[in-house]
């Protein structure tokens, strides 16, 4: 079920991103300085268009927060998710300004877009992730089950850190 929620949103995905505007083409730069796409949102536009622009690239990034935990190991899954975000939105991103008309790379849409997994994540994707692999008693992803341990065979006990007592008695003999 997980698995095809991420892939319905990833072709949603890229039907919102990659998709061509070549009304745009003129207007579109690229941007590496983080925070200079959302200074202009702030300068240029009004706030309802600010407002969509910056909690739409927001918004795009809570599936990921929502989803990518229960395909990571549960050590560092915070940390996991965020660079596994990080590094798809990037790659969106470059796709988008080498290939898409009309689109350009901007550094400011792959920081919203990990926020945005990291909200999604806070809110809610810990806690399902955590609920399904607790109450569903399906390992994680990186756990495995307890295996029952094999028996000792059978034979004189030993005491950890002591000699078997036949030891002792040659050593003492020498």
């Amino acid at each position: 079920m997980v698995l095809l929620g991420l892939v319905a949103f990833s072709v949603l995905l890229a039907k919102v991103t990659l998709t061509p505007s070549p009304a745009s083409e003129d207007l579109v730069t690229s941007n590496l300085r983080p925070g200079r796409s959302l200074r202009q949102y702030a300068e240029d536009y009004t706030f309802l268009a600010a407002c969509k622009q910056a909690g739409g690239n927001l918004l795009l990034g809570v599936p990921f927060g929502l989803l990518l935990p229960f395909f990571v190991p549960r050590r560092l899954r915070m940390i996991r998710t965020t660079l596994l975000t990080a590094v798809a939105m990037a790659v969106v991103e470059l796709v988008q300004g080498a290939l898409v008309q009309g689109r350009a790379f901007d550094i400011d849409d792959v920081i919203l877009n990990t926020a945005g997994a990291l909200l999604g994540y806070f809110v809610l994707g810990r806690r399902i992730s955590h609920r399904y692999y607790t109450y569903a008693d399906v390992p994680g992803p990186s756990e495995q089950r307890d295996e029952p341990k094999p028996k000792p065979a059978p034979g004189p006990k030993r005491t950890p850190g002591k000699a078997p007592r036949p030891l002792l008695d040659r050593l003492r003999r020498r």
